[in-house]
């Protein structure tokens, strides 16, 4: 039996004993043993020693010496993937963080909703289209989002196809991360030009002065050149582990600890459709050393967080289990706090994070699924109301998001209304934050970060 197989009575097929949901069920076995077998002798798609880096730093934002941004695709799709598409992106990603650099005077994590995310939980295995009742889309590494029966049979190769555009994207994010492209001046200067108008005049203001910051380090001669870690940055990978057929695949044993390693992503998260505490996907997350998020619903009980701590994190090991709020605008006073005492009645060490897109979700006039801008920050100011409240730190952000110019989500500074929706709505599954939206959110929450380390100096802390 291998050291994979060993811990803790934990094996990385072990979850197919348990109940499983949100799975596909594969007609063709022979062709899903043969992709899961090709997939097994992969090299794995990060490496341990990554994994453990982000641990220790998710450890820092618990402790509030750094602050989590977590953000990207709702799913990753096959036909739109690009090298443009993933520059984007990433390059709203850098904008964002360092306008809450800015807020909260302490390093932001970035983590990618990417290099993963192509599985989607749905809320019913059917959906009707066009009178036509079909098997619902799960996302592109399980089957096509065309609306015909063929599209819509789980096909294992997909996997296979999946991870190839991981890989590539992770070539091109690690290049991006440490070949001049992320340096900090540089993208200070995308900030100064976020938006025009009198709407944005406190978001200018705020960017003028992160210029003047900069301006004034250039001047005392500290730059890329002079300090290098000014032109590079560190930059993670994340996904929902719904998909344990891959996730088992890509299972590695770390060469420098012997324990088992997801090799798919540094981070991955367990959705709140699949947390059942003896289910499948539990089962597989509780025994990976990566960094594990769990999201948490309205239905999340004080004594389901007691169980899922437990199985997740036996050990109360500083960064391994994120917190996911996920309650809707104003509802969050109605669920948050009570999961809050419940943490701190055992003594669990996690980090809190605000998933303000998955509980504000809308059909608009127009029958788009949308998310009204407006609601996904009430539920983010709601989520450090909260925080300030219970004395408790609010230690990350996880969005919905992309750095094209979409139009799925409305309001924000550039007034995306009903009416702009059918324009350029390119997603497959939910409505995700254009590359303005993202960046008007960060300086939001930066003024959040910034009323809380105010409060935390007059207090002397």
């Amino acid at each position: 039996m291998s050291e994979v197989e060993m811990v803790k009575g934990w094996t990385k097929s072990g979850w197919r004993a348990k109940p499983r949901v949100q799975m596909p069920d594969y007609p063709d076995h022979a062709a899903l043993a043969s992709v899961e077998a090709g997939l097994s002798r992969m090299p794995p798609l990060v490496f341990a020693g990554e994994a453990r880096r982000l641990k220790a730093d998710l450890a820092k934002a618990a402790r509030g010496e750094a602050f989590l941004l977590q953000g990207g695709d709702c799913a990753e799709s096959f036909q739109e993937f690009s090298a443009d598409n993933i520059r984007d992106t990433f390059k709203v990603m850098l904008q964002m963080a360092i306008v809450l650099t800015w807020g909260a005077k302490v390093p932001v994590i970035k983590v990618g909703r990417v290099a993963g995310q192509f599985a989607k939980p749905r809320s019913s295995a059917t959906e009707t289209i066009g009178g036509l009742e079909l098997p619902s889309y799960r996302g592109d590494i399980v089957n096509g989002f065309d609306p015909t029966p063929a599209a819509r049979i789980p096909d294992p190769y997909r996997m296979l196809q999946a991870y190839t555009q991981a890989a590539a994207s992770l070539n091109l994010l690690r290049a991006f991360s440490s070949g001049g492209y992320a340096d900090m001046h540089r993208v200070q200067s995308w900030i100064a030009h976020f938006a025009d108008g009198p709407e944005a005049a406190r978001y200018r203001e705020v960017a003028m002065r992160i210029s003047d910051a900069m301006d004034f380090m250039a001047a005392a001669g500290i730059t890329s050149e002079t300090a290098h870690e000014l032109g590079r940055v560190d930059f993670y990978t994340s996904h929902e582990a719904l998909l344990l057929e891959y996730e088992e695949a890509l299972c590695r044993v770390d060469s420098t600890t012997g324990l088992p390693v997801a090799g798919s992503g540094h981070m991955i998260w367990i959705g709140d459709r699949t947390r059942q505490p003896d289910g499948a996907h539990v089962e597989f997350c509780r025994g990976v050393q990566n960094p594990i998020g769990l999201k948490c619903g309205p239905s999340t009980t004080p004594e389901d967080l007691k169980v899922l701590m437990a199985r997740l994190n036996p050990e109360n090991e500083p960064g391994r289990l994120t917190l996911i709020a996920r309650f809707g605008a104003g509802k969050v006073g109605d669920h948050l706090p009570r999961l809050i005492r419940t943490v701190q009645a055992e003594g669990a060490d996690v980090l809190w994070s605000c998933d303000p897109m998955h509980g504000n979700t809308i059909k608009s006039a127009s029958g788009y699924k949308t998310r009204p801008f407006d609601s996904v920050l009430r539920e983010v100011r709601d989520f450090f109301a909260v925080h300030k409240a219970e004395g408790t730190i609010p230690g990350g952000v996880h969005f919905e998001m992309t750095g094209r110019d979409v139009t799925e989500c409305t309001g924000g500074v550039r007034a995306v209304s009903d009416e702009d929706l059918s324009s350029r709505y390119h997603t497959a599954c939910d409505p995700r934050l254009n590359a303005s939206q993202s960046l008007e959110l960060a300086f939001l929450v930066a003024e959040e970060l910034q009323d809380r380390r105010a409060m935390q100096k007059a207090a002397g802390l």
